[in-house]
């Protein structure tokens, strides 16, 4: 097996990889086809039909289909990197996690497992082998940002921390209006945590969102309702820049961001 080099794995605890299970993998491989230019390859089968996403041949994101007598929730997945699956599996157990499926193989391509913090919102953790998960991003059509959606930060900013090493930051800008906190590894920004209180989705329950970059948030929250889906949240302003949080026809939700330049461009 041909290791990938050390530069190209990413740091425990940053997000690596983002997934999608669904019912019927044809119908919303054309859905994110039409909306973000994807195209498709064969991806490990031990879990039934699997496919890589990919976007000027580089790997993106993953989508598998459901068993025909698996009735789960149809959501997008944030996974985390991690250098040892099984002692992460561990730590997450011990700070009042749960881990529901593995550690176990994915053939050859990483060890992984699916889990869930003390308040219940789904993640993975994935130990790179032949992959190492997302090749591109910054650009239309890949995952940029990640975000925790629950009751408060305090109530569980603190297992993130103690799992993946993360440091937490209160966003100077959101302090006084509302619980943002941004998670940090070596002083860089990796994801979010948004306590929003009893704002939180009573059909959803706390859960990872993942964001889309775009270039017209406008144009392609139109898109997707064009596309069978639907606008949850319209076009607004966010703290990075313009979002609107929408569904595939499947009910996946997700958030698309067209991220402002930085100064000077």
């Amino acid at each position: 097996m041909t290791e990938e080099p050390e530069e190209t794995r990413r740091p425990p605890g940053t997000p690596c990889w983002s997934s999608l299970m669904v019912h019927g993998l044809g119908t919303t491989e054309a859905f994110y086809t039409d909306l973000f230019r994807w195209e498709y390859e064969p991806g490990p089968q031990p879990f039934g039909p699997y496919v890589r996403a990919l976007l000027d041949g580089q790997e993106v994101t993953g989508i598998g289909e459901m068993p025909p007598d698996r009735d789960l929730p149809v959501a997008w997945t944030t996974y985390f990197a991690t250098d040892d699956a099984d002692s992460t599996a561990e730590t997450i157990r011990s700070c009042g996690g749960t881990v529901a499926v593995g550690p176990l193989d994915a053939g050859g391509e990483g060890r992984l497992a699916i889990c869930s913090d003390p308040l219940g919102a789904i993640f993975g953790i994935w130990q790179a082998e032949e992959h190492i998960g997302t090749r591109v991003s910054g650009v239309p059509g890949t995952p940029v940002w990640a975000e925790l959606v629950t009751q408060d930060t305090s109530t569980v900013g603190k297992f993130y921390q103690h799992v993946f090493g993360h440091e937490a930051e209160t966003h100077a800008a959101a302090a006084s209006e509302f619980d943002y906190v941004t998670l940090l590894l070596d002083g860089r920004p990796v994801a979010a945590v948004h306590g929003v209180g009893r704002s939180l989705p009573h059909d959803r329950g706390p859960h990872w969102m993942t964001y889309f970059e775009v270039e017209d948030v406008d144009t392609a929250a139109a898109r997707v309702q064009r596309l069978g889906g639907r606008v949850i949240q319209p076009p607004r302003e966010g703290l990075t820049g313009r979002v609107s949080t929408v569904t595939d026809p499947e009910g996946a939700v997700f958030t698309l961001v067209q991220s402002r330049p930085a100064p000077g461009r």
